[in-house]
């Protein structure tokens, strides 16, 4: 936590001009990481593709939905 009050601290002393660009940065950031997840997410379906898409899993989930 001692990071966001330093950041909070300096900001109070930041012009208008740049705060918009630090706003435009975290965004940034946050965008960067919601891509990083969606790629794992992605990585992830490919690598079990191989072990969803079998006939035996297929038989597994039909005998849940009847319960």
């Amino acid at each position: 936590m001692e990071a966001k009050k330093l950041i909070t601290k300096e900001i109070e002393n930041v012009p208008e001009h740049y705060l918009i660009e630090i706003l435009d940065f975290i965004r940034f950031l946050e965008t960067k990481a919601l891509e990083q997840k969606m790629e794992l997410a992605l990585a992830s379906e490919t690598s079990l593709k191989k072990d969803w898409l079998i006939p035996e899993e297929d038989e597994a989930w039909k005998r849940r939905r009847k319960k």
